[in-house]
């Protein structure tokens, strides 16, 4: 289920308010820090951008991948988790400007998530620790922990438990790896 706050809005539609529910200024910077992100192939200078300007809780090693759209009003309200990957032109909304009203929720990303390419993340999401998003999936209700989940609408393709098993021999993703080598051997 997703968790926004919902504001009424009187006469034009809601994205006509725009500028009483954020100042101007903050879209302005906003806007240029994830446009400079959105191009910088450097990750760490990311993640620092985002912390420092956007204020955003962002985990050590996460990686957003060239073209990450986060949300340009409210991105304090994305925290993604350690070790997560953010896939390529993966859109990420903590608001919804509609007719006669606007939602704002936070979006929490857990640890060890994977975000497939041109994902969409709506407002007001929980995806778990160890999620997978398969590319291209419109998330629109909370991802457990664990699963693999895609489409448009969004379904549970695999649950935590199903992909341990399909993957219990894999040599990487698999609780088996008596046939690994590393890359070092």
């Amino acid at each position: 289920m997703r968790r926004t706050t919902r504001y009424r809005v009187e006469g034009a539609n809601s994205l006509w308010h725009v500028y009483k529910t954020v100042p101007f200024w903050k879209v302005v910077k906003n806007f240029v820090v994830i446009q400079v992100a959105r191009y910088t192939p450097f990750l760490g200078m990311k993640n620092w951008l985002y912390r420092k300007f956007l204020r955003m809780n962002v985990g050590h090693q996460t990686s957003f991948a060239l073209m990450v759209m986060l949300d340009v009003m409210f991105p304090e309200k994305i925290s993604v988790g350690r070790n997560t990957v953010i896939g390529y032109n993966t859109t990420i909304l903590a608001h919804e400007y509609l007719i006669k009203e606007y939602r704002l929720g936070d979006v929490e990303i857990g640890s060890e998530v994977m975000i497939g390419a041109n994902s969409t993340i709506m407002p007001g999401i929980r995806i778990g620790d160890g999620a997978i998003v398969s590319a291209g999936t419109l998330v629109h209700k909370d991802v457990p922990a664990g699963a693999f989940v895609g489409g448009n609408p969004m379904r549970v393709i695999y649950t935590k438990e199903e992909l341990a098993e399909r993957w219990a021999d894999d040599e990487i993703y698999g609780t088996s790896t008596t046939n690994y080598k590393s890359e070092t051997e």
